[in-house]
């Protein structure tokens, strides 16, 4: 039997965790339901298992007992995350979201669901490994840096020693033909900050603005400063995007609030950009501020860094895709995405690559189609063989060039 042939007939199965995984999603760093699951999945499997003190993360490590004793022993991560977003559902499946305003809306069950499959097939050919890998089912990618919890707690190095290669995948619902796989090579995803501002007015009737210190107009220009920012600070060869998500102020169109206040998301391609948006962005905001004789309290806080994947490994997936599905499975992406990704601080850490896979329902348009992150965004169960199979041949043939 064969790596994919075994996973195909896991489909029911995963199917069935996939979409009881779907109909209760948890947020954040704590996901005790989830964790429940990921658990149930691998109960009976000869799996070494450690779970988190600061997140509901479950790490576990299978010993290969392929190929000949040896003290350092080739060490492969695959990793997939679990936690949800605060989104009410709007698919009308009948496995849907059952917590209110909480939903899978980025694809995070297929993801678990794929790494558990894969325990199931490591562990079925655990023969065949010639080293030891570590799954590291993560909490609190959407936001929480659950990767950096996860790598303060050692799952870097849970098999013993640190891992010689990491791999991730992440689904998505609209923009390429279902099934299909795609990375590229270097900048893969941007860099990713926070921006939350807030501006101390002085309230009063809305009928004599001029007894009072209105901080709606002042961060009104702020919204507008910024977009301008944008343009003229920084090279259109090497973009910055920034886009206010939320803008609060105010009870009632008659009233000056006191304060109001701003959240936005910051990306970046490059850490010179990153670095300097962080430098003048608070001075922009303490600029305006002052020129009106506002107060203003800027938080601006780095995420995320660079998704950089290793050429080497990119090319390896690739290879992995070929000979398990064929060729044109495989796209190599042009450009980078404008989203960012957690599992980026993994491969700072270590070589690595990271491989989108197409979750288009099969009568979708892939132009058309709701994209994650979407309340209607839906995801095709039939790729979960597909990643599960994938993630188990990556580690399989990795540990064999490393034990040469």
């Amino acid at each position: 039997m064969t790596v994919l042939s075994d996973a195909q007939e896991l489909a029911g199965d995963l199917t069935d965790l996939r979409r009881r995984l779907h109909q209760e999603p948890e947020l954040g760093l704590h996901l005790p339901r989830t964790q429940e699951k990921v658990l149930e999945a691998l109960s009976g499997l000869p799996y070494e298992i450690t779970l988190g003190t600061d997140a509901t993360s479950v790490t576990a490590v299978l010993r290969g007992t392929g190929g000949e004793a040896s003290a350092v022993r080739p060490v492969v991560l695959l990793r997939g995350d679990m936690d949800a977003l605060p989104i009410q559902e709007h698919t009308g499946l009948d496995f849907s979201s059952r917590i209110d305003g909480a939903m899978h809306a980025c694809g995070h069950d297929l993801h678990t669901t794929m790494l558990a499959g894969a325990a199931t097939l490591l562990a079925h050919h655990r023969d065949r490994l010639v080293g030891d890998v570590v799954l590291m089912f993560q909490p609190g990618e959407e936001g929480f840096d659950g990767a950096g919890v996860m790598i303060r707690e050692g799952v870097l190095d849970a098999a013993g020693r640190r891992a010689d290669a990491a791999y991730g995948l992440h689904v998505v619902s609209a923009g390429a033909p279902n099934g299909q796989f795609m990375s590229r090579t270097g900048i893969l995803m941007s860099a990713s900050d926070s921006l939350t501002v807030t501006v101390h007015g002085a309230g009063g009737h809305g009928s004599a603005p001029h007894q009072a210190q209105d901080p709606v107009t002042v961060i009104a220009e702020m919204v507008t400063a910024l977009q301008v920012m944008v343009t003229r600070q920084f090279d259109m060869f090497d973009p910055v995007v920034l886009s206010v998500g939320v803008l609060q102020a105010g009870t009632k169109r008659n009233i000056i609030p006191e304060s109001a206040r701003l959240e936005a998301t910051v990306r970046s391609y490059t850490a010179q950009s990153q670095a300097k948006l962080k430098r003048v962005v608070p001075r922009l905001l303490e600029g305006i501020a002052a020129a009106h004789g506002l107060e203003v309290t800027v938080d601006y806080v780095t995420e995320y860094p660079l998704t950089i994947t290793d050429e080497g490994e990119t090319g390896r997936a690739e290879r992995v895709v070929g000979e398990l599905f064929g060729g044109q499975r495989f796209t190599r992406m042009i450009n980078p995405l404008s989203g960012s990704e957690d599992f980026s601080r993994v491969l700072a850490e270590v070589p690595g690559t990271f491989v989108f896979l197409s979750a288009l329902p099969r009568q979708a348009d892939a132009a058309t189609a709701a994209f994650n992150h979407s309340p209607a965004a839906t995801f095709d169960d039939d790729v979960l063989a597909d990643g599960a199979a994938l993630y188990t041949q990556l580690a399989l043939s990795r540990m064999v060039e490393l034990a040469v």
